[in-house]
């Protein structure tokens, strides 16, 4: 900040911004001594923060703080001069004092009096601890070593010599990192983020405005077309009346308008190339303003994982282990709402990293591998995307053990858990509760973190991946976008209105030959890479309105994951777009199915699809049994209505058999697994006729006759029964509940089912 910005600060407030940034260096360099103790250039970083930090805190008084810095500047004196080796346990009591330092800082003006109680507040056993350390360097001084001892520890005398102003704190040495010493050219303006927000918007409505002058050009480039063959039909003209040797009044007045034509079309084709010469200049300068106002929402990837160092080295300590972190691409540059979300995923990553995946040191040895092990941060812009990895070299996820862990936990059965590859049981790691660890510590064990992680990617419209070699580690692949403000999307005509769908969520988009639907359940579906993809109307997902399908291929947009996902039909495909996020009015609270807008580059507006509600309102759709096919027959082009059947089993061989062959006879047929379902379906549908089994769970099919005859719209449905009971007893029991038939599994076949239909309801298309 410059000097004009620092007048409304107070100098407790310089203290805490100084004191915040001091404490961080400090923090950082000691994690490096802590490999290398002998680190020159970190000994002196230590030195200067700490004494800039001791006398900023005699500027604001704050005499605690003093002593603390000064006795950790002789203990980083006593290190540069060789009297002491900065070990594990000195290291640990050095980042205990810098930690003290940050709270005594950031304590509020008011209460700074509780650090005068040094027995309370811990400041006591902190110097006592820093004392032991200059005990060592005294010792090594007695021993002959070359580094004097430093003053007692109550004393404020400088390590080394610093000028002192008569009656005055002590001068800053001229690297000090005071705020109001900075530079004017690196000047620092507060600015909210919600004017950075607008200013963004700004941008790129600019840019979108600035993309209008291209299609404006082109209509303009057609016109000039245009007039240039009507001056080659003016040529041919003239020549014809020249030949035949016209008026000569006539012949003059068309030369007249011919020539006026040929001007104007100089004209214009001068104005077009002024024109296409201001769409570049407009077009390059609105594209460096977006660029530098999405530059304001970037940080660098350090920022946000400053703390990441420390708290690996501190898990490490307290679980027997040896860890370093080492970071890469600290300089990438990251959304700063990006970087705000990725504070919990990538703690939860870096705990499971150290306590999962690193061995202890003594196994790690008789693996033939250092004692210390290394996690890895990384993150690194890729194909237009945010990549952020956390790995480490440990000893990678039991696959078998996790496989097994499915089948106890009764996710899956053996057969279908022996089917999954290796990279499918993994995914069962992010699962809501699932843990590896058998015991429940305040570190882990009880199944929450990676669920957490793939719940705050899926926010940002990202992907997460897992990948383990045994003996060698486990990855985590964080694919992110580089902004929140800008979405790479697929564009879809759905209902005559363009829509935008991330390509984050998108499995597949394609077109589907009509000849590879298939029935199952009464609902259309298509293989796709060995998964059965459920088929669905897009614009009945979203409530708008349908168009006739033409062609023998239907364009399917696939959205959702390997575990649950749907295809879904659209009018058109219409190519990828880059948008520009538009947040909708606050007042129309949360659209369904709908993120957010954006605007097209001519300016018209488009609504971005948001994924996981989209998949929620399939969900429902489906539960309700209100599907609509998504290839449309003759019947229903030509208008005619088929008789719908609702058929109601447990049984999946039952209903198959049941629904084909009503099928097969014309019938529209929809299903239900069970009573529950199916009364669920007859109340949200408008079917003809119920065929129900009665032996269901959740409800049984006498209580489903009895529910459908008491409902005053459904009453007038005509039920039939089909049950394997063949008791008299049982029969009577349908009958009266008010089923209009009455068959048994074991005798009818299928032309009694057929029969019994047609007389209840008729031809299907009747």
């Amino acid at each position: 900040m410059s000097s004009d910005d620092l007048d409304g600060l107070s100098m407790l407030d310089l203290f805490r911004m100084e004191a915040e940034s001091q404490t961080q260096a400090v923090t950082s360099a000691l994690l490096v001594l802590e490999g290398n103790p002998a680190a020159a250039d970190q000994l002196e970083l230590c030195m200067r923060s700490a004494h800039s930090l001791k006398g900023a805190a005699r500027i604001v008084d704050l005499t605690v703080a003093v002593r603390v810095a000064h006795v950790m500047e002789d203990c980083f004196v006593a290190a540069q001069h060789g009297s002491i080796v900065l070990t594990q346990s000195y290291v640990d009591t050095l980042l205990g004092a810098n930690d003290l330092l940050r709270r005594i800082a950031n304590t509020p003006e008011q209460d700074q009096g509780q650090w005068a109680d040094e027995a309370a507040s811990g400041v006591g056993a902190c110097l006592s601890s820093l004392a032991l350390i200059l005990v060592g360097a005294s010792d090594a001084f007695a021993s002959g070593g070359e580094a004097a001892p430093p003053g007692a520890v109550q004393t404020d005398t400088p390590a080394r010599p610093v000028a002192t102003p008569p009656g005055g704190p002590p001068a800053d040495p001229p690297t000090a990192t005071h705020p109001a010493a900075r530079e004017a050219s690196d000047r620092v303006l507060r600015v909210t983020a919600e004017n950075l927000n607008r200013l963004l918007g700004l941008a790129g409505e600019s840019l979108v405005q600035a993309r209008w002058v291209k299609p404006f050009a082109e209509s303009l480039l057609r016109l000039k077309r245009s007039q240039h063959e009507c001056c080659t039909a003016l040529d041919a003209l003239r020549d014809a009346f020249s030949e035949a040797k016209a008026d000569p009044a006539l012949q003059a007045a068309l030369d007249q308008a011919y020539h006026a034509a040929f001007a104007s079309e100089e004209v214009l084709g001068q104005r077009l190339l002024e024109l296409e010469m201001f769409d570049r200049r407009s077009l390059n300068v609105s594209h460096r303003m977006y660029r530098e106002a999405l530059a304001c929402r970037m940080r660098p990837f350090a920022d946000g994982v400053q703390a990441f160092p420390r708290m690996v080295r501190d898990l490490a300590r307290t679980l027997g282990k040896e860890a370093t972190l080492e970071v890469i691409g600290d300089s990438t540059q990251v959304d700063r709402d990006i970087l705000a979300k990725l504070d919990a995923p990538l703690g939860h990553l870096l705990r499971n990293a150290v306590d999962h995946g690193l061995e202890m040191p003594e196994q790690r040895q008789a693996a033939g591998k250092p004692a210390r092990g290394v996690v890895r941060l990384e993150a690194r812009h890729s194909a237009g995307a945010l990549q952020v990895i956390v790995s480490e070299d440990g000893r990678g996820v039991d696959v078998a053990k996790t496989r097994a862990a499915v089948i106890e936990r009764n996710l899956l059965n053996q057969e279908a858990a022996d089917r999954l590859s290796d990279a499918e049981v993994l995914e069962f790691l992010f699962l809501p509760g699932f843990s590896m660890k058998g015991t429940v510590t305040d570190i882990s064990g009880r199944g929450v973190g990676l669920d957490v992680v793939q719940d705050m990617v899926k926010q940002v419209r990202g992907t997460v991946r897992v990948s383990t070699e045994p003996g060698r580690g486990t990855r985590f692949v964080l694919q992110l976008p580089v902004t929140l403000s800008v979405v790479r999307t697929l564009l879809a005509e759905i209902g005559g209105e363009p829509y935008a769908f991330p390509l984050a969520c998108i499995v597949r988009a394609l077109k589907l030959p009509k000849d590879r639907i298939a029935m199952l359940e009464g609902r259309q579906h298509f293989e796709l890479d060995g998964q059965r993809i459920g088929l669905l109307r897009a614009h009945q997902v979203l409530g708008v309105d349908e168009s006739a399908d033409t062609g023998a291929e239907l364009p399917v947009i696939v959205i959702g994951d390997h575990g649950r996902a749907y295809g879904l039909v659209v009018d058109r495909l219409l190519g990828e777009r880059e948008l520009v996020v538009q947040p909708l009015d606050r007042q129309l609270g949360k659209v369904r199915d709908i993120a957010a807008g954006a605007l097209m580059d001519d300016g018209s507006p488009v609504l971005i699809i948001d994924p996981e509600d989209l998949l929620r309102s399939a969900d429902k759709l489906i539960s309700e049994g209100r599907p609509t096919g998504v290839a449309q027959d003759s019947a229903v082009v030509t208008g005619k209505k088929r008789k719908q059947v609702l058929v109601v089993d447990d049984s999946l061989t039952v209903r198959e058999l049941e629904r084909k062959l009503l099928v097969n006879h014309g019938y529209e047929v929809k299903v239900a697994v069970d009573g529950m379902d199916g009364w669920n379906a007859a109340r949200a549908g408008d079917f003809d006729l119920v065929v129900t089994d009665i032996d269901m769970p959740r409800m049984d099919g006498i209580e489903l006759v009895t529910l459908i005859n008491s409902d005053a719209r459904l009453k007038t449905r005509p039920v039939i029964v089909v049950s394997y009971k063949d008791r008299e007893e049982d029969r009577r029991r349908g009958l009266e509940a008010g089923a209009a038939y009455y068959l048994t599994k074991g005798s009818f076949n299928d032309e009694t089912l057929v029969q019994a239909v047609v007389d209840l309801i008729g031809e299907a298309g009747a």
